[in-house]
């Protein structure tokens, strides 16, 4: 997001790109019920209400995205407006796997994350951290994915991550509610892990205005890739 967030603080935009829970060694707790979704939702509340700010456009991609639909659904309040990236509504998400059979092929990489004693870790961390890699496909640079390794394998980085996947669960993804504010989901057509009965059901789960940009040639890791389409597609919402 680093990319995207340049690029909006050179238009004029006043810009947070914080780190979530777990991905710094100054803030990553060691249990699973340390990363349940209103935990991380309220590390968002808490830093918008840190700098002052009553209201912002949330911005987010991934599990951040995530994150930031369940904020607009919870908090209204707190967001001026949501763009998601990649990953659709909590619920539409939760009601394709368990109902979408293309989805569920693309989710079954959580089965493997969620695993308990260490078993996920050491499988992605061995070989030089080979199948952690491979992860990230072809989309990025070797360069990029290096340093996402690098960080990852810091210690206790990569259970930290991974207990985002371990405190996840459907019953609550789905029981989350519509949100009400202006809304921008942005996703790409070759996306290995979000198909498109998920994206498409986002709509569902929006009761406001509502932009699905769909970047046709374009897969998982938008920020990267696609950085002047999100750029664009944040700018517009934006106004």
């Amino acid at each position: 997001m680093l990319a995207v967030a340049g690029e909006l603080v050179a238009g004029g935009v006043q810009v947070l790109v914080p780190d979530q829970r777990g991905y710094s060694p100054e803030a990553r707790p060691t249990e699973v019920g340390d990363y349940a979704l209103e935990h991380l939702v309220a590390d968002v509340r808490g830093l918008l209400d840190a700098v002052g700010w009553e209201r912002a456009h949330v911005v987010g991609h991934d599990w951040g995205a995530m994150v930031a639909w369940t904020l607009a659904a919870t908090a209204p309040e707190a967001v001026e407006s949501l763009i998601a990236l990649s990953v659709p509504h909590p619920a539409a998400f939760a009601r394709a796997i368990l109902g979408d059979p293309d989805q569920q092929r693309r989710s079954a990489y959580v089965q493997l994350f969620q695993a308990p004693d260490g078993l996920a870790e050491q499988v992605l961390l061995a070989e030089d951290a080979a199948k952690l890699r491979a992860m990230y496909g072809s989309d990025l640079a070797d360069l990029a994915i290096s340093g996402y390794v690098e960080r990852l394998s810091e210690p206790g980085a990569l259970t930290a991550a991974l207990n985002w996947y371990r405190a996840m669960e459907l019953g609550q993804l789905v029981e989350i509610p519509a949100v009400d504010v202006p809304t921008t989901f942005v996703w790409g057509g070759t996306d290995v892990a979000i198909g498109r009965v998920a994206a498409l059901g986002a709509a569902d789960y929006v009761n406001a205005d509502y932009e699905f940009v769909e970047l046709s040639d374009q897969g998982h890791w938008l920020p990267e890739t696609a950085t002047p389409d999100v750029v664009a597609a944040i700018r517009t919402r934006l106004g």
